[in-house]
């Protein structure tokens, strides 16, 4: 590999103005692919599987209109005080004209909604009212119909009595003919005839009476049938509103309303030019009415590289410069660094329009790939300017720079690109996207240090070496030995009190790890935002008028049996929502819809809390705790959806997945490093330094962003969770960098060990070898990380700061402090490697080590023996 890399640097290196015109092809290419072939960043992180995101993907196909996107719009007066009528006519207008905007499903009017929901109220109160009255009027019909009832009974019961004499005295006339009867008894016969006969009038009458009364019980039963079903809808409307709780969209003192849009499509779908256009309508309309976006609106990553940024780059630029001595050979590893980004940026936006990325993918590539593509080049351009100073060729150095330093350059961004990719194993794939972007440009440092960089060394000559420099190379017609005698310099603190150093270093990566172990995983919400902007504005206005649960509301759904009536199912929908309301951290549970089948019904839930505060993911666990429901005649199953479950549920397979990349990495670690250094102990230590390090690096993140230690200095006004996906990408970054530095310090102290130095002298060889161009590496990377802490994107700003205290702690505590002390007190046993696995371990030259001897033994083309030829750096 190291001939091969020589090679393919001298090749470069001889046919620079080609070798640069294939990488200018290749970014024009790249720029191309991303202007044309461009998509959409995701501001939202699933992942397939969740509980969470399997009920979203069945809401969208059960019930669709629930598995829309949306987004809030807070509208105040700029005075504070309450919306005037013409004011609240500029905000309809402005949702009316939302509307248009292709990507807006529908917008929802605060102001129709809230006296919609005042009517409903007054309605309630009204029936109710009616109701009463209602009753009041069939119970005094019911009173006279019974009244009416018993008076045709008693005129009944009489009729009976009368009819009885009338049959007593039928019986005391003599059964005989009538016209046999005496005179006397002819006429009494006469006259219970005419009394029978008003008798059967009289029934008849009654009959018709009763006739009557039964009509009128008919109609009072009706009636209060009709009264019953009028209570049981009344109630079932006080019960719904009871459980609404304390939901409104204007609030109580006038002086804020909260619109709702609702995207065509889900919430990771919505494009910019979907939100860009809903604000450009919304502002056109508005004169006297402020309005803040939600942050699902008003994200945007328009600006990926701030201020902070340059400086952190400028800072690097002056690393350089202090360590090189020439401007022009400073700004040959920014231009590699930059080309690179360029590149991994392009691609990146490109690749948008294929897969789901999310918004953070290109920035993190521009972290990566500036520090390595820093890094990287530095390492080949440090080897290349010694070798000119003891008298190699340009071109042959370049080549030689290339097979060695360039080895090791390859071999570490293989390592890290291997730590990258491998994020792929969690089976979380926006991290496996995540990985490999950083990955892509990490390959694209490497491949532009090998071959780009030997390009621009060929064209700058023996410009790469500081004018007072320059002559002396140039007038050396040989190779030069190079020769260090590092036995009469000063022995470096580690290597001189290893006890302590170790001792030391262990204490302060142990104290900083502290605050790891109470880590807690989550997303940004609005609070998080710098204030000012729409998202934190709107997040606070919200929860100071309406709660802050309002601004991460979950989407519960129940399972109903098929078997239910419509009165059965809106009962037990009642029931369940019902049995939400009791819980303590909810204020509002709002019936949503229901499917088709009328089997999945669903409810907004707003609870106590924020979306990123520990009690909202107690609250999604505790409504999950509640699954199986029983309801009268059965049971119901619960589910929690939305923007905030889905965070909950992300964070938590984060969490478990960290533990399964770092054992991942860890194994890496152990057995990359015993096949470069031959070693047990020495990868054991490296591995161990790199767990610490990585540690300490959480601990101090944890600290500052959850704990809001120098909050006002590091602009954290919140604190908060961690960003879910921090731990894993700071693993798998910081992974890659320390085995970089443990390589090119370590191999310089096996390599003096090899070649018969006591172990404990080849350290501080080791340390004098590398120290230099890895301390200046190290602060490069710190520089460049640095400047992403106070990135426009709060999303970013944990994110460079981990790296870079990773960095730092990596680079100066574990790697040039803790490594060499613990090597010293090793001794000789450091090198121990069991003679059976001597046997089986293949030969890896990191370095190109052998390329060194075989260019010393030609001893180039005047071989002479000459003083000992050093560059300051």
């Amino acid at each position: 590999m190291a001939k091969l890399l020589q090679r393919l640097g001298r090749s470069s290196a001889k046919h620079a103005p080609v070798t640069i015109v294939l990488w200018v092809v290749a970014l024009v290419a790249a720029i191309l692919f991303g202007t044309v072939g461009g998509g959409e960043y995701s501001t939202n992180l699933t992942i397939p599987g969740t509980r969470s995101q399997d009920l979203a993907d069945r809401l969208e196909d059960e019930l669709p209109d629930a598995a829309r996107g949306t987004g809030t719009m807070t509208f105040t007066s700029p005075d504070g005080t309450s919306l005037t009528e013409e004011q609240r006519a500029e905000i309809s207008d402005a949702l009316v004209a939302a509307q248009s905007v292709e990507g807006i499903y529908d917008t929802l009017d605060p102001f129709q909604t809230q006296a919609e929901m005042s009517a409903q109220i007054a309605e309630a109160e009204a029936a109710g009212q009616q109701l009463d009255a209602g009753a009041v009027e069939l119970a005094a019909a019911r009173q006279q119909a019974e009244d009416g009832q018993a008076a045709l009974d008693a005129g009944r019961d009489q009729l009976e009595a009368s009819r009885a004499e009338i049959d007593a005295a039928r019986a005391q006339i003599p059964d005989v003919p009538a016209d046999q009867l005496p005179p006397e008894v002819a006429a009494q016969v006469g006259a219970l005839d005419a009394a029978e006969a008003e008798l059967s009038a009289a029934e008849t009458e009654l009959s018709a009476q009763q006739a009557e009364l039964d009509a009128a019980f008919a109609e009072l039963e009706a009636g209060e049938a009709e009264l019953a079903q009028g209570r049981v809808e009344l109630e079932n409307g006080m019960r719904t509103l009871e459980i609404l709780g304390d939901y409104a969209v204007v609030s109580d003192d006038g002086t804020t309303a909260i619109a709702t849009v609702t995207f065509d499509v889900d919430a990771m779908s919505v494009t910019t030019e979907t939100k860009t256009g809903l604000q450009d309508a919304i502002n056109s309309e508005l004169d006297t009415v402020e309005v803040y976006y939600s942050q699902a609106i008003a994200s945007d990553i328009s600006n990926i590289v701030g201020p902070s940024e340059i400086i952190g780059l400028l800072v690097a630029g002056l690393v350089l410069f202090i360590m090189l001595r020439t401007v022009v050979t400073s700004a040959l590893p920014i231009l590699t660094g930059l080309v690179g980004v360029a590149l991994t940026v392009m691609v990146t936006m490109g690749l948008a329009g294929f897969i789901d990325m999310h918004q953070i993918s290109p920035i993190l590539g521009i972290m990566l790939g500036l520090a390595v593509g820093i890094d990287y080049t530095l390492f080949v351009v440090n080897r290349h300017r010694q070798q000119l100073m003891r008298g190699h060729g340009i071109d042959e150095s370049i080549g030689l720079a290339v097979g060695t330093s360039g080895n090791a350059v390859v071999f570490a961004g293989l390592t890290v690109i291997t730590a990258l990719v491998s994020l792929n194993v969690v089976g979380i794939p926006f991290l496996g996207v995540l990985g490999n972007v950083a990955a892509m440009a990490v390959f694209f440092a490497v491949a532009l240090t090998i071959t780009f960089t030997p390009a621009l060394l060929h064209f700058l000559g023996y410009r790469v070496l500081p004018v007072k420099k320059r002559a002396q190379a140039q007038s050396l017609d040989s190779i030069v030995a190079l020769h260090e005698d590092n036995d009469s310099r000063r022995v470096p603190i580690p290597a001189r009190h290893p006890w302590l150093t170790s001792v030391s270093a262990i204490a302060l990566l142990a104290v900083l790890a502290i605050p790891f172990f109470s880590m807690r995983l989550g997303l940004p919400d609005g609070s998080t935002e710098d204030p000012g902007t729409d998202a934190y504005e709107s997040y606070m206005i919200t929860a100071d008028a309406f709660g802050p649960g309002f601004n991460g509301p979950h989407i519960v759904a129940a399972d109903l049996p098929s078997d239910l009536t419509d009165e059965e199912r809106a009962e037990t929908i009642l029931q369940v929502g019902e049995q939400l309301a009791g819980l303590d951290e909810i204020v509002s549970v709002l019936p949503a819809g229901a499917s088709d089948s009328g089997d999945l019904a669903v409810f907004q839930v707003i609870g106590t809390t924020g979306p990123s505060d520990v009690e909202t993911e107690n609250l999604v666990h505790d409504i999950r705790d509640m699954s199986p429901l029983a309801v009268d005649g059965g049971t119901v199953e619960l589910e929690v959806t939305g923007q905030t479950a889905m965070q909950i549920d992300v964070s938590e397979n984060l969490a478990g997945a960290l533990p399964v990349y770092l054992a991942i990495i860890i194994a890496i670690s152990f057995v990359l490093l015993v096949l470069v250094f031959r070693s047990i102990l020495v990868p054991l230590a490296a591995t161990l330094g790199f767990l610490f390090s990585s540690l300490a690096a959480m601990g101090a993140v944890v600290a500052i962003y959850q704990w809001g230690w120098l909050g006002d200095l590091f602009g954290v006004h919140i604190p908060g969770p961690i960003l879910s996906f921090l731990p894993t990408i700071l693993v798998g970054i910081l992974f890659g960098l320390a085995m970089d530095y443990q390589l090119f310090l370590t191999t310089g102290m096996r390599e003096a060990w090899s070649h018969g130095r006591p172990a404990k002298k080849a350290v501080v060889d080791g340390l004098y070898a590398g120290r230099a161009v890895v301390i200046a590496a190290a602060l490069i990377m710190f520089s460049v990380f640095a400047g992403f802490i106070f990135s426009e994107m709060p999303m970013i700003r944990p994110i460079g700061f981990g790296l870079a205290i990773g960095v730092a702690l990596d680079a100066f505590v574990v790697r040039m402090t803790l490594i060499p002390a613990l090597l010293t007190i090793l001794g000789e046993k450091a090198w121990w490697l069991p003679s059976w696995l001597e046997k089986i371990l293949p030969q890896v030259d990191v370095e190109g080590a052998s390329i060194d001897r075989e260019t010393a033994s030609r001893g180039g083309k005047h071989a002479r023996p000459a003083d000992n030829v050093s560059i300051e750096v």
